[in-house]
């Protein structure tokens, strides 16, 4: 699913109202009324009170929409209108006239000295304040308001945005943004929702289709991409009856170190658990006893160390090599990655210690192959790009980083981002289950497998990312956030595959459906 700009969606707005000739009033018209059938859907008539807080811009004209249809299906609606300005757009004013011919009760117009309205609990409050334009702190009066939305603990619904959330840019105060239960989103989620310090400002949220113009929402590239299944099951490669271990590559995983073969023998788990037709793991002598013990499919390459990596020779030609998984940081270890990256020619995925090393010794990212796919949690990235100061920067570093040295990151965090050049790949997967020793290097080996099949290390990379994360979400049904281990993420990859091509439920065809305002019939 695309994930549009806020340039890209008043655009898209443009197009739909020039191509179906019809009105920014009409395309509102749309968007309220979408609203308010998702909400009498499941509210059937229900008379619990509905404060609709409208700004006084599109966004409150959507809010004006939407109270309008409420009140003629009979809902208890209470409509105000956060009057601080005197620049009310023209669809507001159409809709503002509109609404005064359906109720004898007016909107009620905050004058941001007055004081709050009441609100209780177990009622519903409409956030539909301000939109995706807001690029200015909000009022200190406006502040309080959303302050007093939290201390009711009534259930906030959001239309299109969290009021005070900025599309692209960091919030200055935290207590400046309404916190959203649901959020209701126009055409697209926002990339806000899924970023570690904006995500807290709305529980979950769905998008509405308003009927923006087809050909726009086809044609348009956009630098975000939310990734689910839907997006997943196009990058599955199916496997031919004749196909032998030969046709899936020989994947190298190096590293390992006294009292870290654990970590070795789960990324080699997952390599070959995602399909790679043979895995050789390269770790000191400690390690191989534990892997021909514990994990009889791999082959096993030993360092002339016993506890830990001094030099990288050997005799195979592997598809693809991942690197750095419990490899520490020895000075003798370094100094064999250096020599190994000087000389090598295979793609690497590279995680953990080979992270730290780079970070460490910066002048050997220049020997990295292109689309070497790197894949830090967050200390790890901040250690090779920089401190960041907001998720933004951050992104902004990632790229630069990314495009500087040809390479693609994942950034690990409850919604993995894959970063190449400037796009960014955001996955839908995963749960904190995953907050777990080890879940890091199945990761690895899930990526390094994929690419030993032959799959571009991109695809790789956000392939493996959604496959890691469905695998926990399967998994942690049975174990619980817990107590789900690594291991489990490896034993439920097949059903995470296979998931790929479960039908969804059936929903009931007679189940009763909402009525639907006039426009919509």
């Amino acid at each position: 699913m695309k994930l549009f700009s806020k340039e890209q969606i008043y655009e898209g707005d443009r197009l739909t109202i020039e191509r179906q000739n019809i009105s920014s009033t009409d395309l509102m018209e749309r968007a309220g009324t979408q609203i308010f059938n998702w909400m009498h859907l499941r509210m059937q008539g229900a008379q619990v009170p509905i404060h609709i807080f409208c700004g006084i811009g599109n966004n409150g004209g959507d809010g004006l929409v939407l109270g309008r249809h409420l009140i003629t299906h009979g809902y208890n609606v209470k409509i105000y209108i956060v009057n601080c300005s005197d620049k009310r757009s023209k669809d507001f004013l159409v809709n503002y006239d509109r609404i005064k011919t359906v109720t004898k009760h007016w909107p009620v117009l905050l004058s941001c000295k007055e004081d709050f309205p009441e609100i209780h609990p177990d009622d519903i409050i409409v956030d539909a304040i301000f939109g995706v334009g807001l690029n200015r702190p909000v009022s200190d009066w406006v502040k309080a308001l959303f302050q007093h939305f939290r201390k009711t603990k009534a259930f906030t619904l959001s239309i299109d945005i969290p009021s005070g959330l900025y599309m692209g840019k960091a919030v200055e105060d935290k207590e400046a943004v309404v916190y959203a239960g649901y959020t209701l989103s126009f055409a697209s989620p926002k990339l806000e929702f899924f970023l570690p310090e904006t995500a807290q400002y709305t529980m979950q949220w769905e998008v509405l289709d308003i009927g923006l113009d087809q050909e726009f929402l086809q044609t348009t590239a956009t630098d975000a991409e939310l990734i689910g299944k839907h997006e997943a099951i196009t990058m599955y490669r199916p496997r031919d009856k004749f196909a032998h271990k030969g046709d899936f590559g020989h994947s190298l995983i190096i590293g390992g170190s006294y009292g870290k073969i654990g970590a070795v023998m789960l990324a080699s788990r997952a390599t070959l658990s995602s399909g790679a037709g043979l895995v050789t793991t390269y770790v000191p002598k400690c390690g191989y006893t534990v892997l021909q013990t514990a994990f009889p499919e791999a082959m096993v390459i030993t360092d002339a160390d016993e506890e830990k990596i001094t030099s990288i020779q050997f005799k195979i030609e592997p598809t693809v090599i991942g690197f750095g998984i419990g490899a520490g940081t020895d000075a003798k270890t370094i100094a064999a990655f250096e020599t190994f990256l000087k000389l090598n020619k295979t793609p690497l995925v590279i995680d953990a210690d080979g992270i730290n090393i780079l970070s460490k010794k910066k002048s050997l990212l220049k020997f990295l192959p292109k689309q070497t796919i790197l894949t830090p949690h967050p200390k790890e990235l901040e250690r090779i790009i920089g401190k960041w100061t907001d998720d933004f920067d951050k992104l902004s570093k990632v790229k630069a980083f990314s495009k500087k040295h040809h390479c693609i990151i994942v950034i690990k965090g409850a919604h993995t981002i894959t970063v190449f050049q400037d796009k960014l790949h955001i996955n839908t997967t995963g749960n904190p289950g995953l907050a777990t020793a080890g879940s890091g290097d199945v990761l690895t080996g899930i990526i390094t497998g994929l690419i030993s099949q032959g799959y571009e290390p991109l695809l790789a990379s956000v392939f493996g990312v959604y496959l890691h994360g469905k695998s926990a979400d399967i998994a942690v049904e049975d174990f619980g956030y817990q107590t789900l281990i690594a291991s489990h993420v490896i034993d439920y990859l097949g059903e995470a595959f296979l998931d790929l091509f479960k039908q969804p439920e059936q929903s009931n065809p007679d189940a009763e459906q909402a009525e639907r305002p006039e426009e919509e019939q």
